[in-house]
């Protein structure tokens, strides 16, 4: 499975790198804190598909990266394989802003 760190990731997104950002949580959990991406929640995954491309890379998230993986473990029964998991989730992410 592909991983991204938070610090990779910034520097995706300071390149301009062309991927897109999933946020795979609930909506309490956006809602509290966010940095971005599509909403998603894992549960709607499957269902919205059609959301997700397979031309280019997308980038899973979650609190802790946990659930992300799964997802990602799901998706890719689907045929959709440029996907990465952002190691550590959200948690790695406020840690890198630091």
């Amino acid at each position: 499975m592909n991983q991204v760190t938070a610090t990779e990731l910034r520097q995706w997104i300071e390149e301009g790198r062309e991927f897109l950002l999933v946020d795979i949580r609930e909506d309490w959990e956006r809602e509290a804190y966010n940095f971005g991406g599509v909403h998603i929640p894992m549960g709607s995954l499957i269902a919205s598909l059609n959301e997700i491309p397979k031309d280019i890379d997308v980038v899973m998230y979650c609190e802790k990266g946990i659930r992300s993986v799964l997802a990602i473990q799901r998706l890719e029964t689907f045929g959709l394989h440029r996907l990465y998991n952002l190691s550590g989730g959200v948690s790695a992410w406020k840690r890198s802003e630091q």
